[in-house]
């Protein structure tokens, strides 16, 4: 391993400034792989997302480029979900007050004889009429929602009592998926969430052994003819929504056993979803590039730790895709993504139940956070949260107590901010802090003004409360600038800095959490980001993986506001911050830094 002397290198690429207390004296330390291959890469990843710092953004050195990153969406599932369309319409403002992206919607029609046509129950024989439906997209329309943005209309594999040989059954099937893609596609959905599991007698859509021709046809037909009934499915919905998103409550990581062979039919002859593997291999077939579908993996109900997460999303990602075939593989890598399923339930319900997650020695609703965050880190967008006891809004459901999950499982729509997005959990938090007049800066000094009753800093000096670093082969200025400042008179000023830093450090405590604030401002060449480190209660540097690099995406020029989020990792006892210049070659180059602020999140 070689040394890295980059102040602002992202992930395992760190500059390690090393200070006595806080002293000026500084050395760097960083280490680089020296040639990051295959196993390098695998070992970074995991270091990433099991122990990752979370970067809130990219840092850019010119104008704000667009956000690359793929935003995390929470999807509500539940029993409290089971109404029709015209209860969502009157109910909608409760919705859009929980911490959710998007819910799945129970869609109802009406025969002429006003009778129910439940769109969920997909998989029958009965001929559907499309008009059936018109009260309940005019319902749909009239939903104007803002925060749930990613809404999904429900099919489940119901009854499930066509046989996959029956042609006149699967063009009613057929044509069922397409209404349900035009309701979609008409009704701003951002597609359909798919449950595969049978819940109506026969009980096995996908069950090679419950299928009414099995001793007329052997496994490989069946599995022959499940592929062209995904071709004929998918068909019929990419021609109404051809930017769909199919997400299903699970694909092939059900089946995931099957791998590992040469041919995987033999093994999938004897398994309850079987024929699972054929339809998605169908859909492959003949969906168009906009066509994403996601594997939402309903066995991570009782998860409990990243590497659960990890394995299960290097399980979807790569050793599921034989399971399709070699010609459909570059389109599954392309077009299938990684889900995961999070059950409120397991959460709630006594040791001695099966569905039940340990708290692992602390409150449930920190592993609730914890897992939450683990499965939308390795997700590629989208994590399902299930719930059956409780309730988020008003249901008619009998079945569901009259307890809301915050009553069930305080703090657990917290735990669902901080999983989904970490930044807006603290801007949701800091907001409650501010009205309850209880949000205090742990910094001295952040704003970069004198503090009451004291002298004011010398113009050239460091501000108060903040020590120095510089390379040794660094000539810049570290200093208080008197004039410059983003609301009032004050500020750090680095200039012509190759390499250097103020820094600050405050005592803590592993897991608790904090949000970093400041404002920085950009002259000439050169850069400057924030950055939170690490230390022992002994002073140590500790945890260099962990480093969190706050950006701002400002133009040069202008006051461009940070925000960063931390957890305190085990063994720190400081938390460092650390405001870094580089790359600045002649003094007129310049960076200054101000209203720097560290807020307790709990």
């Amino acid at each position: 391993m070689r040394r890295h002397s980059d102040p602002c290198a992202v992930g395992l690429l760190t500059h390690r400034a090393q200070i006595a207390g806080q002293g000026t004296s500084c050395a760097r330390r960083v280490r680089r792989p020296a040639a990051p291959g295959a196993i390098a890469l695998l070992a970074t990843a995991l270091l990433a997302v099991a122990f990752g710092a979370i970067v809130l953004a990219a840092e850019t050195a010119g104008p704000p480029a667009a956000d690359v990153r793929r935003p995390k969406k929470l999807i509500a599932v539940g029993w409290d979900l089971f109404f029709d369309t015209a209860w969502l319409r009157a109910h909608r403002a409760d919705m859009e007050q929980r911490p959710f992206d998007g819910i799945v919607i129970n869609v109802v029609g009406r025969r002429e004889d006003k009778k129910a046509v439940e769109l969920r129950l997909a998989f029958s024989r009965e001929p559907w009429k499309a008009e059936w439906f018109a009260g309940a997209l005019e319902d749909l329309k009239a939903c104007r929602f803002t925060r749930l943005t990613d809404n999904f209309l429900m099919l489940w594999a119901n009854p499930g009592d066509v046989d996959w040989f029956d042609d006149a059954g699967w063009r009613e099937v057929v044509e069922h998926w397409r209404i349900a893609a035009r309701l979609a596609k008409a009704s701003g959905a951002r597609g359909i969430v798919f449950d595969p599991e049978p819940y109506h007698e026969p009980y096995a859509a996908f069950t090679y052994g419950a299928q009414s021709g099995r001793d007329a046809h052997p496994f490989e037909a069946y599995h022959a003819k499940a592929r062209q009934r995904g071709r004929e499915v998918m068909k019929a919905v990419a021609g109404e929504y051809p930017d769909i998103t199919i997400l299903s409550f699970f694909l092939g990581s059900i089946c995931g056993s099957a791998t590992g062979h040469a041919d995987p039919r033999p093994l999938l002859a004897a398994r309850g979803y079987g024929l699972l593997p054929a339809l998605l291999d169908g859909w492959l077939d003949a969906a168009p590039p906009g066509v994403t579908m996601v594997d939402g993996h309903e066995s991570s109900y009782l998860y409990n730790s990243d590497i659960q997460f990890l394995e299960a999303g290097n399980l979807i990602r790569g050793t599921c895709q034989e399971l399709v075939s070699p010609e459909n593989r570059a389109a599954y890598r392309a077009q299938v993504q990684a889900g995961f399923g999070i059950y409120l339930d397991a959460y709630v319900n006594p040791p001695a139940s099966p569905w039940y997650v340990d708290g692992k020695g602390g409150p449930r609703v920190d592993r609730l956070r914890a897992n939450v965050a683990a499965a939308a880190r390795v997700a590629d967008r989208y994590v399902w949260i299930y719930g059956e006891k409780c309730r988020w809004w008003p249901t008619p459901n009998k079945g569901v107590t009259g307890k809301t999950w915050p009553e069930a499982l305080p703090g657990c729509e917290d735990a669902l901010r901080w999983g989904r997005s970490p930044e807006e959990a603290a801007r949701f938090r800091l907001e409650e802090l501010r009205k309850a007049g209880r949000l205090a800066n742990l910094l001295a000094g952040g704003d970069f003004a004198p503090a009451a009753g004291e002298p004011e800093p010398k113009e050239g000096r460091p501000p108060s409360g903040w020590a120095t670093w510089q390379d040794d082969k660094s000539k810049g200025a570290l200093a208080w600038d008197r004039e410059a400042g983003a609301a009032a008179r004050g500020s750090a000023r680095l200039a012509g800095m190759a390499d250097g830093c103020f820094l600050q450090k405050v005592k803590v405590e592993p897991g608790r959490r904090f949000a970093v604030e400041a404002v920085r401002r950009l002259k000439g060449r050169g850069d400057a980001v924030l950055v939170v480190r690490w230390q022992t209660p002994e002073g140590k540097w500790i945890h260099e993986e962990k480093d969190v690099h706050v950006p701002c995406t400002e133009p040069r020029g202008a006051w461009g506001r940070m925000l960063g989020v931390v957890q305190v990792p085990d063994g720190a006892g400081n938390l460092v911050i650390l405001l870094l210049a580089r790359g600045q070659p002649t003094p007129d180059d310049a960076a200054w830094f101000d209203d720097v602020r560290l807020y307790a999140l709990d």
